[in-house]
């Protein structure tokens, strides 16, 4: 797994989570071994925890398709953090 800073960061914490396998979007997780899909939940919980974004609370997003902003054909999960998030999301 690869993790890093979004370019263009549209939260004080805002990074990404992206499997060094390509996969397209979560429409094709079945391509991932379990293991692989929980390393990228425990990265994302092990952030959370480091960055201490569990106690006041944080997003995690995956785009699927062009309509839902998905920029990029490679799967990534943003994990987006220290704001004040809206219901529902733009």
């Amino acid at each position: 797994m690869l993790v890093f800073k979004d370019i263009a960061p549209v939260a004080p914490v805002h990074l990404l989570i992206i499997p060094k396998k390509h996969v397209s979007s979560i429409m094709e997780i079945d391509k991932l071994k379990g293991l692989e899909i929980n390393e990228i939940m425990r990265i994302i919980i092990n952030i959370a925890r480091d960055m201490n974004l569990d106690e006041k609370g944080f997003r995690v997003v995956t785009n699927i398709g062009p309509g839902a902003g998905q920029s990029v054909d490679h799967l990534h999960f943003h994990i987006l953090g220290q704001r004040k998030f809206t219901w529902p999301p733009g």
